[in-house]
């Protein structure tokens, strides 16, 4: 069907913006956004939408965590007959200009949860490497990513109080493709099996330039996914010597009984233009996590999933009960402080280290994902 985006240019088939070259179920494109006051690690936000057009299903999420508590809103509504508007009930992303500027709002709803919100890039987008696996001879994933850093302005309401977002730090990527599937909803068997792992995501904003930093392991040092950048102020010329070849790592961890909590990370980076640099990573304790925008399912809800023509939820979680730190696991986005030589840097860690993993052991009772 014909949508506002055919009459821009870039159709890649022979038919509208609408339709896919791919009947995949699994394919989807996401935008997601965080962010947090700067110096802070008290609060973050976290905000996604995601697009299934092979299942005629668009959702959302929104959510905003302080230590020990995090509360959380869900929707999702079917595509079709307005397949390209990027909006699920009150929550709704606008790309005001591409790669620079976009407004967030989420309007009254019963989560207590409500913005108004732009994100303004600061720093040139990093393409990360391709996402491409096989199992057993199928595609499983092949996916696109970009990321970018920048600031956020306006104001977030939650648990009665409005905060002023001024110029507070953050990162949003945008990814599409055949995404692979995770399931970790132990409600809702089968889930996905993972081999020994350790998984890191990791961004850094700086005065006047930035770093992304991307790897998956399957034993210490033995890379299956390695992609990252030190990117530069928006406008500024982009060069591949800045590209990230290699990164060795040495984590501490929390004695933390209910999960996976990092406390600090060294990495030692190495560039395409042959500088090796160490930088020092401090986490910090406001901590999004994921479950709470459907990453891995929730209660039996997994990103793609058709609930009827507009469906909302919410929850509130108390994060200092064993029981609902056991039902969110592991994987969140967490405000770091970063050290690079003189320079003194903010941004977000995702990380997961999987059971017979030969590093870490000391986390691996708890599940990685």
């Amino acid at each position: 069907m014909l949508t506002p985006q055919d009459d821009l240019i870039g159709h890649q088939l022979p038919t509208t913006f609408d339709q896919l070259d791919n009947s995949d179920p699994a394919w989807m494109e996401r935008l997601w956004y965080t962010g947090h006051p700067m110096p802070g690690g008290e609060v973050i936000f976290d905000i996604g939408l995601g697009y299934h057009p092979n299942r005629n299903v668009m959702d959302a999420f929104a959510g905003v965590a302080i230590a020990g508590r995090q509360w959380n809103f869900r929707a999702s509504r079917r595509l079709r007959p307005d397949p390209l508007t990027t909006s699920v009930g009150p929550l709704s992303i606008v790309v005001i200009e591409g790669l620079r500027r976009h407004r967030l709002v989420l309007g009254e709803n019963a989560s207590g949860i409500r913005f108004e919100i732009e994100f303004h890039a600061t720093m040139n987008a990093h393409e990360e490497k391709a996402h491409l696996r096989r199992r057993d001879g199928r595609v499983t994933e092949n996916m696109a990513r970009g990321q970018q850093l920048g600031r956020y302005t306006g104001w977030i309401e939650f648990a009665g109080r409005r905060m002023v977002v001024d110029n507070w730090l953050g990162q949003r990527d945008h990814s599409w493709g055949v995404r692979a599937e995770m399931r970790t909803d132990e409600t809702s068997p089968p889930l996905t099996f993972y081999p020994p792992f350790f998984y890191c995501w990791t961004t850094a904003q700086f005065k006047n330039r930035g770093l992304h930093v991307f790897f998956k392991e399957r034993a210490p040092g033995e890379k299956i996914y390695l992609s990252g950048e030190e990117v530069f102020a928006i406008g500024g010329r982009a060069s591949l010597r800045s590209q990230l070849v290699d990164v060795t790592h040495a984590c501490e961890w929390f004695d933390d009984p209910l999960g996976q909590s990092m406390k600090a990370a060294t990495f030692q980076l190495s560039f395409a233009d042959g500088t090796t640099r160490p930088i020092s990573i401090r986490v910090l304790p406001a901590k999004y996590y994921l479950k709470g925008g459907l990453y891995g399912g929730l209660d039996g809800w997994f990103h793609g999933d058709d609930k009827g023509k507009l469906f909302a939820a919410h929850d509130l979680w108390d994060l200092t009960e064993a029981a609902t730190r056991r039902r969110v696991r592991t994987l969140a986005d967490q405000v770091i402080e970063v050290r690079d030589g003189d320079d003194i840097g903010y941004g977000i860690i995702e990380y997961g280290v999987g059971k017979g993993f030969a590093q870490y052991e000391s986390v691996q009772e708890h599940p990685p994902i």
